[in-house]
């Protein structure tokens, strides 16, 4: 998963995403330096290699403003989320490669830098206004306690569910009683994704919106 910005870095990722969005060119380096009077040039070059590895920028050397901010297309005041539409066995869980797409935010909905998007496929969750083709926001950096609705990983299939914990057990619980709870043991591959912040009901989306889907029901589509 995409390791959580400090807070200046997170700071900087703003002003590039803004400074783009109003200039429609990246910022130079002595010009992020004088933003945040940062005095050495060394220090802002050292700042956009963590935000490039962290996977929010990628860089060209060989360009002054060689920045490209990844998923970005909105406005100032705004930040592009990742949407995955599959998970992989193990850790880390979320791969690159399986990221389908971005959906810009406004930053105010966003709890954490490190949040994505899956998409509901499945009636399991609609007693908690949870529904088919919805897409879910996920904050891993959110503890998850019991109640709270999640995205978990089992194996290489995903779910999303309210969780409880009974002793050793942790059951994943559906909102729906014609679903079934699956319980979890000690030694099952499994996984919180993390905590469901957001959902978000398209009425109408275009033939280039991504379609592959992350289930609520114990299965991956």
């Amino acid at each position: 998963m995409t390791e959580p910005l400090t807070p200046l870095e997170r700071r900087v990722y703003h002003y590039l995403i803004d400074f783009l969005a109003e200039n429609t060119y990246q910022p130079s380096i002595r010009e992020i330096a004088k933003k945040f009077r940062i005095k050495s040039t060394k220090t802002v070059s050292d700042l956009l290699a963590s935000l490039s590895q962290k996977g929010f920028i990628e860089r060209d050397q060989s360009r002054s403003r060689g920045v490209r901010i990844v998923g970005f297309s909105g406005t100032a005041n705004t930040q592009p989320v990742p949407y995955y539409g599959r998970i992989h066995a193990g850790e880390p869980a979320l791969l690159p490669e399986h990221r389908e797409s971005f959906i810009t935010m406004d930053r105010r909905f966003l709890p954490s830098d490190d949040v994505f998007f899956l998409r509901i496929k499945g009636e399991s969750m609609i007693g908690r206004g949870i529904f088919d083709g919805d897409y879910v926001m996920v904050s891993p950096s959110t503890r998850a306690k019991d109640g709270d609705i999640v995205a978990a990983r089992l194996g290489d299939e995903a779910t999303v569910k309210t969780l409880t914990h009974r002793g050793a057990t942790i059951v994943l619980e559906p909102a729906n009683d014609a679903e079934r709870a699956i319980e979890v043991g000690p030694r099952d591959d499994f996984a919180v994704l993390g905590v469901v912040c957001g959902v978000f009901r398209p009425f109408m989306e275009t033939k280039e919106q991504p379609t592959l889907a992350v289930a609520s029901d114990p299965e991956l589509h």
